[in-house]
């Protein structure tokens, strides 16, 4: 059976117990390309952009524009996954050090081990994707706290990592893996093909979240997950994909780092685990789950680029620009605290 929209849903459920039915038509399945909860970070992405525009000339620039997108699109990408579990009410603070260990692992297999380029981006792939799928494990079979489980693969990562590279930089790439380094004209700026891949996975996942059953029961099992259990939702089934699908994205996100840069960075990711959950609470994604948008982690995001980018032309102190991200947090954290509590 398909779900649909609440209404829908109640039809499909009347014959269930009354709090279940009105626990799964209040999941906040999102309707509209944006919907009403990511108006408010939009507006302070215009906001900013406006801000910033008085401050300095170039800001407004579409070379610049393109060099904030490049800034973000390691980070916008690391978002989706986290987005995926933030949405059911989990966190992962081990995103970071899994997307540095592939990012080591496709440029070590190809560089040092000389595998064709394309066998060893696969295989760094699998293997934060493999990352992923233990994280759901521990957290649907062995029932831990997502935070205990993804700071235990953070340390492991990170051990991996620094062992698998001997801490040393990965150089002298094969061109197929920066490819997606080279930039692409549009209207005269250069857009890295790595930022359209970012884009397009905002825009396919938006879609699945959206428009798919396993979309919708991600909100469900977000949203109150012994509910979602009585209706005949595989919830384990539905964690285990997300955090799954979440290794994924953290592989490609390692790929668009190794294209970016040039190098196997060891050192790569080390505080992405926080901006990632930065940029999806500045988009509106309530840590509480169940309610929030994919493309609001891209607004987030995009947020932080613009402020880094607007205070670094401004001549600000990168201390500042880590204090001004702070407070933009807590206020996005408060106002999602203040919205839980109304609900």
């Amino acid at each position: 059976m398909r779900l649909g929209s609440p209404s829908s849903l109640h039809k499909s459920f009347n014959t269930m117990p009354g709090e279940i039915v009105k626990s799964l038509t209040r999941a906040h399945w999102p309707t509209g390309f944006l919907p009403l909860s990511s108006l408010g970070p939009l507006a302070a992405l215009l906001l900013a952009c406006l801000f910033f525009s008085t401050q300095s000339d170039r800001f407004l620039s579409l070379q610049n524009f393109s060099l904030i997108l490049q800034q973000v699109m390691v980070v916008g990408t690391i978002a989706i996954g986290q987005t995926l579990i933030i949405l059911t009410a989990g966190i992962d603070l081990s995103c970071g050090a899994i997307m540095a260990l592939a990012n080591v692992a496709m440029a070590k297999f190809a560089v040092q081990y000389g595998w064709d380029p394309y066998l060893a981006i696969v295989v760094g792939i699998a293997l934060s994707t493999g990352f992923g799928m233990i994280n759901g494990l521990l957290v649907t079979k062995a029932r831990l706290p997502s935070f205990i489980v993804t700071l235990a693969t953070l340390n492991i990562a990170f051990a991996f990592t620094q062992i698998f590279s001997g801490a040393e930089t990965i150089t002298n790439l094969p061109p197929a893996m920066t490819a997606l380094g080279n930039p692409l004209m549009v209207f005269g700026a250069p857009v890295l093909w790595g930022s359209l891949v970012m884009l397009g996975l905002y825009l396919l996942t938006w879609w699945v979240l959206r428009d798919t059953a396993p979309g919708r029961h991600v909100y469900a099992v977000g949203n109150n997950i012994e509910s979602a259990r009585l209706t005949g939702i595989a919830t384990n089934r539905v964690l285990l994909g997300v955090y799954t699908a979440a290794g994924l994205l953290y592989g490609i996100a390692a790929l668009l780092s190794v294209a970016r840069t040039g190098v196997g960075d060891p050192q790569a990711g080390q505080t992405d685990n926080l901006a990632s959950i930065t940029a999806v609470v500045l988009g509106g994604t309530s840590l509480f789950g169940g309610r929030g948008v994919v493309l609001g982690s891209l607004v987030g995001a995009l947020i932080v680029g613009v402020f880094v980018n607007g205070l670094t032309l401004m001549g600000v102190q990168s201390v500042y620009q880590m204090l001004i991200t702070g407070i933009l947090v807590l206020l996005a954290v408060a106002t999602d605290q203040m919205v839980h509590k109304r609900r």
